[in-house]
């Protein structure tokens, strides 16, 4: 994919300097109905997160078998992490401040595929879990979609070993919420909310690991991670 890398350096100053300044967006994980785009407007709005810090650790869980529905999902053809380009350059940020206490940033899922969402609700319906549906851990409209949502964790640096968060990724259950921790979890969660918030992004209070970052014009995607 070719990028404008110039528009990517001057949204990494342009966050630099903003932020400190308070955010809000719509609601993490149900969209409202957007427009498709095409694979050519989606290729030039989205960014390999690794192309703007290849220090980022990739591991995307759906193009593996290693997620709650035990297959690869359709639309992931690669381990990459693809993101709107202001959101991937805030997230460099993110990194680097962490970097700064021998930290990282770990990515389980950024920009999916409309065709990955739409087989996430048909596995709920096989998998006999409307309850999933119902309470807003899988949609078929997601921020993901929009290449605007990502879902992460922290690492050592030295040791890549992933720090406790106190449940998996995709742990559909209460112990997942966010504040829902105690001790040394709770202390990490707070660290991966505070530096997140600090460039932008905001969590979504039921899943400690997914933050969303706000655009303009945001659009949904169905071109294939490659």
């Amino acid at each position: 994919m070719i990028h404008n890398t110039l528009r990517t350096a001057a949204a990494v100053i342009l966050l630099s300097s903003c932020s400190l300044l308070h955010r809000t967006q719509p609601d993490p994980i149900n969209t409202a109905e957007l427009p498709l785009a095409s694979d050519s407007v989606a290729d030039s709005l989205l960014v390999n997160v690794q192309h703007v810090d290849t220090s980022i650790v990739v591991e995307m869980r759906y193009a593996t078998k290693n997620n709650f529905t035990g297959a690869v999902l359709p639309g992931y053809e690669a381990n990459r992490a693809y993101l709107r380009d202001e959101a991937a350059a805030a997230l460099a940020l993110v990194n680097a401040d962490l970097h700064m206490q021998g930290l990282g940033l770990k990515i389980f899922d950024a920009y999916r595929p409309v065709r990955a969402s739409e087989a996430m609700v048909t596995w709920t319906q096989t998998a006999h879990r409307p309850d999933l549906l119902r309470d807003g851990y899988i949609a078929a409209r997601s921020r993901h979609n929009l290449g605007v949502a990502v879902d992460l964790t922290i690492i050592d640096v030295r040791t890549k070993a992933e720090l406790p968060m106190g449940t998996p990724f995709d742990y559909f259950a209460p112990l997942a919420f966010t504040k829902n921790a105690n001790g040394i979890i709770a202390k990490n969660r707070q660290l991966l909310k505070t530096v997140m918030e600090r460039q932008g992004f905001t969590n979504y209070q039921n899943e400690w690991w997914h933050y969303s970052y706000p655009v303009q014009s945001p659009l949904r995607f169905d071109m294939v991670v490659r």
